[in-house]
């Protein structure tokens, strides 16, 4: 089955950190560069880091750098996403997604609160 399965969200309080993981299967992962997106709830999907096939580069949106780190293990044909300070403002449903395949996964919800 080709498909993406996201895991780690959960609720965590301000200030927190959280790290969400990403495993591939179905398809030739070590080839893909791989992104998350979230969506706020009543907002649009809009993408927070990217990261290329190998890592050698990676991408953040302005209001998560230097708090979120993305990574990757090929071996393991998981992506990471390390989230630190957590705001509130980052509460969403976040999502993996193959660039250039086309594939999204099912999303974990990401509550930020006290």
């Amino acid at each position: 089955q080709v498909q993406l399965v996201e895991s780690g969200g959960g609720l965590v309080q301000p200030g927190g950190s959280l790290r969400l993981s990403c495993t591939a299967s179905g398809f030739t992962f070590s080839t893909k560069t791989m992104s998350w997106y979230r969506q706020p709830p009543g907002k649009g999907r809009g993408m927070v880091a990217l990261i290329t096939s190998t890592g050698a580069t990676t991408n953040y949106a302005d209001s998560v750098k230097g708090r979120f780190t993305i990574s990757r293990d090929n071996a393991k044909n998981t992506v990471y996403l390390q989230m630190n300070s957590l705001k509130p403002e980052d509460t969403a449903t976040y999502y993996c997604y193959a660039v250039g395949f086309h594939l999204w996964g099912q999303g974990t919800q990401v509550t930020v609160s006290s």
